[in-house]
């Protein structure tokens, strides 16, 4: 019997079609009324028929069924987050003006409004100050353990015990390592890698499931620690910025009724739309706490993180980060006390070079010119090798836990060899007379490490490896020591550090990219000043800040926000030419050949990040070309059986609302309804008996809050609906809860126009209307993946990409 009605309703299955967020491809039936046939000829029994009346519409859209299109989107809906799979969807940005939030704002008073702005700026304070905390605190860890664990190794290779001194120096790499592996792998894979990519996506419109839970928060802060701690080339400063933005989003969910915290006034923030901005000031709150640059962390969020900007926003960030700064340096003020451990030198500015004379001429010009082409193709080939050693750790980290925390234990044995190994290789360096520091260093970090050297002496490159990364830097950017590293030194150290940095991002630790290219970026701008110094007048210590930009400019492919982040760093205004000049010069060699690392990084990961310009093959498009169908309308009062049949068999996230006769005199647009308010209205079971417009008694009976978005995905699921049989054939009116001003454009526009549209508006839905009368009221719907470069080359492969 079961069998039989397969056999009818197969003969009215439409086209598939995938929605913005639909996980899935799904079946769409036509409307009949085949159940009630089977039921009157006895074909099958009173519960079989119940099981498919659910599963059945009975609607006719024999006058409103849109424009079937035959086409399919068959764009991923799942990406890499982390180190994990996960599904993603967007986010709804967009202010849905429906009757419900018309009267929401007609009754909110002055009060209500000066509170809202007051909690605004409350929560930018106390975003500023968990992340300076959170600074603070990694900054003191990382000294710290990696402090005991070289001076363990400093001590036994004083004693002559080398082979002791190897296995301590391993093993406290690999146990922290695999602690941080730990972490990642079994609590919160999403805290895996730098976590700007994943930032980036979110603040474009992508969610996905626990980028920014507080488990992603905890493993992100101490997975840091241990990963940097483990002598890894990472550095926390990425890790930060991720940490920074689930700091906001914890305080941006709106309360929990879970724990009791439901205050009146947190309810305002249960939107995506303010919980944008509150990520966007805690990922600045986490570059500034991170570079301690409050301007840098602005800029960066501005030119990087954030898809959308405006004037109010650019305040609150600011003052975000100015909190980060006074948090920061009234810590560091109170370490200097000798209260802090081994942490406590440097203020807020990590690598003094002020010191050195900043004057230039013509030379000096062309050596810079030269670093910049140098950092360009470095970073290029930098961001080649990245992609291709992340597509083969993704590979490996599908695999399971057990894998991840392998492959993070065999790169710590590989660095913790090329550390403690490649030092053997230096020869041992005279300690220069008249200076200020003790030489060798003994005890604590410093330019002139001993290491197998004997009294007198200092090993340059052990001054490099066995030191913290923050410390080899700083040592790096040391002026008025031209000659204190050899340039074979800086040649091992350079390609040592190249090489593990690209082998070491992609592991399963929460991982920056910038303190590796810093690193090495700054090792090959020293060489170069070494190779020039007889016709350039430049400290090698300026030579290695300027390496350092090129380095970047080449990789990250930034220029405003990092020229400020370095000069915040290095306390020396005065190479702002340089440092432009350099930047600008490696980026757009750089750009030649291939994008920037976090673009890169985010297509690895499949993560549909909507670009600021439209591609220039967009240009040859019109909006209903790219668009799929068929889709799943509702009428403005619309029987209960019908939606809850569409929310069953699709994944779809808003369905278009047409009015139709007796409500309107021709079929027309009505609006566009989200999933997640129609499970709210199925739940609250404001059902009529007849097909009649009820929206007064809705207005009465639920509050515009009860529709705002729950926080951590908490909202109703259709799990949750307990709906009737005899419910099914009652009507529900869905126009105090229809976005009656959707976004639309006309079938004719140009794709590329649509996307930029789509874009700056941070839309979800974009409606595609028809050019001309007596046709539907509705083409289709324009979602994030119809945009995308698949999606559309699939549909039209003799295009080519690049016109």
């Amino acid at each position: 019997m079961i069998d039989l009605l397969s056999v009818i309703l197969s003969c009215r299955k439409s086209q598939t079609r995938i929605d913005s967020k639909g996980m899935d491809q799904e079946k769409n039936v036509n409307q009949s009324d085949d159940v009630h046939d089977i039921e009157n000829e006895g074909l099958l029994d009173g519960k079989e028929i119940e099981r498919y009346r659910s599963e059945v519409s009975d609607k006719n859209l024999s006058n409103t069924k849109p424009l079937l299109v035959k086409r399919t989107n068959t764009t991923s809906q799942i990406a890499i987050v982390g180190a994990n799979v996960c599904p993603i969807e967007s986010l709804d940005y967009e202010i849905i003006e429906n009757e419900l939030f018309k009267q929401d704002w007609r009754s909110r008073k002055k009060i209500q409004i000066f509170q809202y702005v007051l909690l605004k700026w409350a929560f930018a304070l106390l975003i500023g100050l968990g992340t300076g905390l959170v600074g603070f605190f990694n900054n003191i860890a990382v000294e710290n353990i990696a402090g005991f664990k070289l001076l363990l190794t400093s001590n036994l290779m004083s004693e002559d015990k080398y082979f002791k001194a190897f296995a301590a120096y391993a093993g406290c790499n690999v146990g922290l390592a695999a602690a941080a592996a730990a972490l990642c792998a079994f609590i919160a894979p999403a805290a895996a890698g730098s976590g700007i990519p994943e930032v980036k996506a979110y603040l474009n419109g992508v969610d996905a499931y626990s980028i920014l839970a507080p488990s992603t928060l905890f493993v992100k802060i101490f997975g840091s620690v241990l990963g940097v701690s483990a002598g890894f080339v990472v550095g926390k400063e990425g890790p930060m910025v991720h940490t920074g933005a689930c700091i906001a989003n914890l305080l941006g969910q709106g309360g929990s009724r879970k724990y009791h915290l439901t205050w009146k006034w947190l309810r305002y923030f249960k939107n995506d739309r303010d919980r944008r901005d509150m990520i966007t000031c805690g990922a600045a709150a986490g570059v500034a706490a991170a570079f301690r640059a409050p301007v840098g962390g602005v800029l960066f969020a501005l030119e990087e993180a954030a898809s959308w900007w405006r004037s109010a926003l650019l305040w609150r960030t600011f003052f975000t980060t100015a909190v980060v700064a006074i948090v920061l340096r009234a810590f560091i003020q109170y370490c200097t006390t000798g209260k802090c451990g081994l942490f406590g030198e440097g203020g807020l500015i990590m690598y003094d070079v002020s010191s050195a004379n900043a004057t230039y001429s013509a030379p000096d010009i062309l050596a810079v010119i030269f670093l910049g082409i140098i950092g360009g193709i470095l970073g290029s080939i930098y961001n080649y090798f990245v992609d291709k050693v992340l597509r083969t750790y993704s590979i490996i980290n599908e695999r399971g836990a057990v894998l991840k925390i392998l492959l993070v234990i065999t790169i710590s044995l590989l660095t913790s060899c090329c550390s403690f190994g490649l030092p053997w290789i230096a020869k041992c360096i005279p300690c220069p007379t008249e200076l200020s520091v003790s030489c060798p260093t003994v005890g604590k970090s410093g330019n002139y490490k001993s290491f197998q050297c004997p009294s007198g002496y200092y090993n340059d490159l052990a001054s490099l490896f066995l030191n913290t990364n923050d410390d080899a830097i700083r040592n790096l950017f040391s002026t008025s020591t031209k000659k204190e590293f050899h340039i074979s030194s800086l040649f091992i150290f350079f390609g040592a550090v190249y090489c593990l940095g690209i082998i070491t991002y992609g592991i399963a630790i929460p991982s920056g990219l910038f303190i590796p290219v810093i690193l090495a970026g700054a090792c090959y701008g020293r060489l170069v000043g070494r190779l020039f110094e007889s016709i350039s007048s430049l400290d090698t210590g300026l030579f290695a800040l300027l390496g350092a930009a090129s380095f970047l400019g080449g990789t990250m492919r930034m220029t405003v926000s990092l020229c400020i982040i370095l000069l915040e760093l290095t306390n020396d205004l005065l190479l702002l030419p340089l440092v432009m000049l350099v930047l600008l010069i490696s980026k757009t060699v750089a750009d030649n050949f291939n994008k920037g690392v976090y673009d890169q990084i985010l297509k690895i990961k499949g993560l549909p990040y909507l670009e600021a310009h439209a591609e220039p093959y967009m240009r040859h498009l019109v909006a209903r070309d790219v668009v799929s169908g068929p889709l799943v309308t509702f009428s403005g009062v619309e029987q209960v059986g019908n939606i809850l049949h569409a929310l069953r068999t699709t994944g779809h996230n808003g369905f278009p609302v047409i009015d139709e006769p007796p409500f309107s005199e021709a079929p027309e647009l009505c609006g566009v309804v989200l999933r997640s308010h129609l499970l709210v209205l199925l739940k609250g079971k404001n059902f009529s008996m007849d097909r009649l417009v009820t929206g007064d008694d809705i207005l009465q009976r639920f509050a515009a809050f009860d529709f705002a978005k729950a926080g951590s995905g908490k909202g109703i699921k259709l799990e949750d609906l307990d709906i009737k049989v005899e419910e099914m054939e009652m009507y529900i009116d869905l126009h105090p809860i229809t976005n009656a001003s959707p976004y639309t454009v006309v079938e004719t526009m140009s794709l590329a126009k649509a996307a930029i549209l789509f874009r700056q508006l941070g839309l979800r839905h974009m409606c595609v209307v028809p050019k001309s009368q007596g046709r539907p009221p509705i083409v289709g719907i324009l979602t994030r993946h119809d945009f995308m470069p698949e999606h559309i080359l699939g549909l039209y492969p003799h295009i080519n990409p690049d016109k």
